[in-house]
C-alpha cells in the first residue's frame, strides 16, 4: 500500500480507502448502492487491513446511521488499527435543528456518531454540505472546540464551492482555529469539474482530495458499452437520478479508450479508472466502494497498474471537455497560460 499526506497536515493516509455507504443499505438510495450487515462488513474490513487500507469513510446520513453502526460492529476490538471518517450536516430528519453546522447541530450529531460507531473519537470529520445560515464563525469555531476536545483529529469539507471554502479557512487562520485539510470530491474520468477551481484551491491551501464515486457513479465498471442496454443488474437503474450528469457519447467515448488500454495491459476497465485518479495532482485518497469481496479486490488491484505516459495521455484527452469561464483563456490563449500555467 502507498501512503499519503492527508492534505497538509502530518496524517498519512492510504492511496486507496474504502467507503462504508454499502453498509446497512435502507431506503430507495442506499438500498441499490448495497445492504452488508455485519459479518460480510467484518470480512471485507479485513481485506482491506490485509492490503493495508486501513481508512473507512462513511456518513450520518448513509442509511439513517446504519452504515455507521455496521462499520462500528466490524472494526470492533481493532480501533487501533483504522482510521475512521465520518460526514455530517445534511438533514437525517424533519426537525429545525437535523440539518446543518450550527454548534447545536454539530456536537449532538457528533455524539450520536461516535456512539453509533462505538468509538471516542473521530480521525476525520467533514461537513456533507455548506450550511449557508449558519456564520462561518460559529461552524469553525465548534469544529475547533470539537479538536480541541479530543472527539476530532482532522476536518475538512465535501460539495463545497471555492469561496465557500476559502472563507473557513479565513475564520480559522484569523481567530487561530484547526484548519480544514481535506476535501472531499466528486472526480473521475468522466467527472473533471474538480480541475478547474478546487483542484488549484486544494494545492495553495494545503487540502488534499478524499475522491468519492471514483467510477463516475458506477458507470465505469466497464460493462456499460456503447451500443448496449444497461446491463441488468446496474445500480443506475435505481440511482442514475441522484447521479452527477453524464453525456452518453462523452461516457463511450472514455470507455471505448479504457477497453483498448484495458485489453493492451491485461488490466480491469475499473483498475485503470482508479490509477489515472492516483495519478493527479492533490489527491491523497481515492474511497472505493464495493458491495463484495470480489469487486474490492479488484479495485484493490489498482496499486498495481503502472499506466504508461502515452496512455495517460490518451486517457486525459479522450476525458477533457472545454473549461468554463473564468478558465477557459487561462487554457487557450498564450497570454492567460504564460501567466497561470495549470497544474494538469
Amino acid at each position: 500500500m502507498q501512503y499519503r499526506l492527508l492534505g497538509a497536515s502530518g496524517l498519512r493516509v492510504p492511496a486507496l480507502s474504502f467507503g462504508a455507504g454499502t453498509f446497512g443499505g435502507t431506503g430507495p438510495l442506499f438500498s441499490a448502492w448495497g445492504r452488508t450487515e455485519a459479518d460480510e462488513a467484518r470480512r471485507l474490513v479485513d481485506v482491506c487491513l490485509d492490503a493495508g487500507v486501513n481508512l473507512f469513510d462513511t456518513a450520518d446520513v448513509y442509511s439513517d446511521g446504519r452504515s455507521e453502526e455496521v462499520l462500528g460492529a466490524a472494526i470492533q476490538g481493532r480501533r487501533d488499527d483504522v482510521l475512521l471518517c465520518s460526514k455530517t450536516s445534511l438533514p437525517t430528519g424533519a426537525g429545525p435543528n437535523e440539518a446543518g453546522a450550527s454548534r447545536h447541530r454539530l456536537i449532538r450529531a457528533v455524539e450520536a456518531q461516535l456512539r453509533r460507531l462505538g468509538t471516542d473519537h473521530l480521525d476525520i470529520l467533514i461537513l456533507h454540505a455548506h450550511d449557508a445560515a449558519t456564520p462561518a464563525e460559529e461552524v469553525m469555531q465548534t469544529l475547533d472546540t470539537l479538536v480541541r476536545s479530543g472527539k476530532v483529529r482532522y476536518t475538512g469539507v465535501s460539495n463545497f464551492a471555492g469561496w465557500q471554502i476559502m472563507r473557513q479557512l479565513a475564520v480559522a487562520d484569523r481567530r487561530g482555529y484547526a484548519r480544514h485539510v481535506v476535501d472531499q470530491v466528486y472526480y473521475s474520468l468522466v467527472g473533471r469539474d474538480y480541475e478547474w477551481e478546487l483542484m488549484p484551491l486544494g494545492a495553495a491551501e494545503g487540502l488534499g482530495a478524499m475522491v468519492w464515486s471514483p467510477l463516475g457513479w458506477g458507470r465505469l465498471t466497464g460493462k456499460i458499452r456503447r451500443d448496449r442496454p444497461l446491463p441488468e443488474g446496474s445500480r443506475l437503474h435505481a440511482t442514475e437520478g441522484f447521479a452527477p450528469p453524464v453525456e452518453r457519447e462523452h461516457l463511450f467515448d472514455v470507455v471505448d479508450v479504457l477497453v483498448a488500454i484495458a485489453d493492451e495491459t491485461g488490466h480491469s476497465v475499473p483498475q485503470l479508472a482508479l490509477a489515472w485518479l492516483l495519478a493527479r495532482p492533490t489527491v491523497s485518497t481515492v474511497v472505493m466502494g464495493a458491495r463484495n469481496e470480489t469487486q474490492l479486490r479488484d479495485n484493490l488491484g489498482a496499486l498495481d497498474v503502472r499506466l504508461t505516459p502515452e496512455q495517460m495521455t490518451r486517457l486525459d484527452r479522450v476525458s477533457a471537455k472545454p473549461a468554463p469561464y473564468p478558465h477557459f483563456p487561462y487554457r487557450q490563449q498564450e497570454g492567460f497560460a504564460r501567466l497561470s500555467p495549470p497544474l494538469v
